[in-house]
């Protein structure tokens, strides 16, 4: 037969040992505008997402062929050679000869020689893929000008121009 396990005496609260103590953790507080706003851009990005998957779909496009119509239209009538493009668009040489070719075929833009490097061509758009690109981006401009103020736009512009360059700092 075996003894049974001893019964220790009742403790009452007051006579527990003291908790251990951690050492002193500064948890700063939630700067709510801060939460506020990158809630908010992240529900922009959705909306943007949405927005450019609608009208690309609607002009026959995908987001990505969209987005090449705007990098193209940003470079002013200068080109771009394809190893550019797909940097900025982060594709393979693959995907942007058939990105390429796809706009080509349907008119968007065109492969000229380029005048610097006779070994690479530019990329320039067409009037077809210059009404295209304005067409799409009339949304946002629609949408910047009906939410940001004239007078608010340029410290707004440079405060994304900011915020693009912490990122890519990090990147």
């Amino acid at each position: 037969m075996t003894d049974p396990a001893p019964v220790l005496p009742a403790r009452r609260a007051d006579t527990l040992p003291p908790a251990p103590v951690s050492p002193d953790v500064v948890v700063p507080a939630p700067d709510a505008d801060l939460t506020r706003l990158l809630t908010a851009f992240r529900l922009f990005q959705a909306q943007h997402a949405r927005a450019l998957d609608h009208e690309s779909v609607a002009n026959g496009l995908g987001p990505t062929d969209a987005r090449f119509l705007f990098h193209l239209a940003a470079a002013d009538g200068e080109g771009i050679t394809p190893k550019q493009a797909g940097a900025h668009l982060e594709l393979s040489t693959g995907a942007m000869t058939s990105l390429i070719d796809r706009l080509e075929r349907r008119g968007h833009l065109e492969r000229r020689p380029n005048p610097t490097d006779r070994r690479s061509i530019l990329l320039h758009l067409t009037p077809s893929g210059v009404a295209v690109a304005e067409t799409i981006g009339a949304r946002w401009v629609d949408a910047f000008r009906q939410v940001v103020p004239p007078g608010e736009r340029a410290a707004l512009a440079a405060v994304l121009d900011e915020v693009g360059s912490a990122l890519a700092r990090r990147a």
